[in-house]
């Protein structure tokens, strides 16, 4: 069969890429071509449209890009036309995907959706676009389920796809000499930096989490870069002493740091799957949280909070998320106490986050779905 997959991020892009074994596994002459970036790539999956020509994050700067998108969607429109999918599998970039959902329903192609909008937090009137262009709804969050079934959904929840990305890093064994030697860093204990996976979030977070570096000289701060941005975006740490960038080495810097600074979003599951004790941070522009402040209906911001229902995880949002906050809360979590608190509520997260495997049983029932159809 023909799989035409659209992700927008990176999470979204190792989550499919996940699912993509699933369906190779279980349908070997699968023909699959998609939008993503380096993990998709890295299974040799047709990829079409990179990730970096579509992230846009936040009212204002998705209508700085208006002209960029609509080029987006009309090359959408035409390469999924011209490659005639079986199914075409939109994974979470919801502003995006919903959108072209309702395309694909008018040119009657078979839409399955893998990583639900957040609906339940923000932007319920999607639900009657869920409902009306998506044939299946495949869901990562135990509470998900529930909810689309309150609003006349059937969603199939087989656990988080996070599990299994991170378990052969998981069962790997932590050794810190060997990890200092590695990358050449120093006889100190390590704090994390994640500042996120956008441009945007690097430009605007990372000099803020750098700024609390120079309260903590005991301490060697890790930050996790990637190759697929612009290598300058990091330079700012040239001006503090003990920073060092590592790049696209996450897990092996969460498996060797004692606490972690992170932008929310998919890092902050899998610095919990970790058990680094982290402070959670998030700004945007001020229009666009203004808006958001208004319509967003959930108490939390971060994952581990929304999944465990209360305040594990200390957020820091928009006005809230200066250095010396930051440089409170980070001594707060590098008190024993506080720490031992979180690690026990992080074993209850992984318990309510499912079992491993996830990614193949969604695929598997991608393609029984299909099949069945097409009998």
């Amino acid at each position: 069969m023909k799989y035409y997959i659209i992700t927008g991020e990176t999470s979204g892009d190792l989550h499919a890429a996940n699912l993509v074994k699933g369906i190779l596994k279980h349908d070997p002459k699968a023909e699959i071509r998609a939008w993503g970036g380096q993990a998709l790539k890295n299974i040799q999956v047709t990829v079409v449209k990179d990730l970096n020509e579509l992230n846009f994050m936040g009212l204002v700067e998705v209508l700085k890009h208006l002209k960029t998108i609509k080029k987006n969607f009309k090359f959408a429109h035409n390469d999924i036309k011209l490659y005639n999918p079986d199914v075409l599998i939109l994974v979470d970039f919801p502003g995006f995907n919903l959108r072209l959902a309702r395309w694909a329903k008018s040119e009657n192609i078979k839409v399955f959706y893998y990583i639900s909008p957040t609906v339940w937090a923000w932007h319920k009137s999607r639900i009657k676009q869920i409902k009306k262009y998506v044939d299946k709804l495949f869901v990562i969050l135990p509470f998900e389920k529930d909810f689309f079934k309150k609003h006349q959904i059937k969603a199939d929840y087989e656990g988080h796809p996070i599990l299994d990305a991170l378990q052969p890093e998981l069962h790997k064994e932590k050794n810190i000499e060997l990890f200092r030697k590695k990358y050449n860093l120093p006889d100190k204990p390590f704090i994390a930096i994640l500042p996120g996976s956008r441009q945007q979030e690097v430009k605007n977070f990372l000099p803020v989490m750098l700024e609390v570096t120079k309260d903590f000289p005991e301490f060697h701060f890790l930050i996790s870069g990637l190759t697929s941005l612009k290598k300058e975006l990091y330079s700012i740490a040239k001006n503090f002493n003990n920073v060092s960038i590592i790049f696209n080495q996450t897990y092996d810097i969460l498996r060797h740091v004692d606490a972690a600074i992170v932008k929310s979003g998919t890092s902050t599951l899998e610095t919990a799957l970790f058990k680094v004790p982290q402070v959670v941070c998030y700004k945007t522009n001020n229009l666009t949280f203004q808006i958001a402040k208004r319509i967003v209906d959930v108490k939390y911001i971060s994952l581990v909070n929304l999944i465990l229902e209360k305040e594990v995880v200390k957020e820091l949002i928009q006005y809230n998320f200066n250095a010396q906050n930051l440089k409170n809360e980070l001594r707060k979590i590098l008190d024993f106490n506080n720490r031992d608190f979180i690690i026990k509520e992080y074993d209850k997260l992984k318990i309510k986050l499912g079992n491993e495997g996830c990614s193949e049983r969604i695929a598997l029932k991608i393609i029984s779905y299909l099949k069945s159809h097409t009998e």
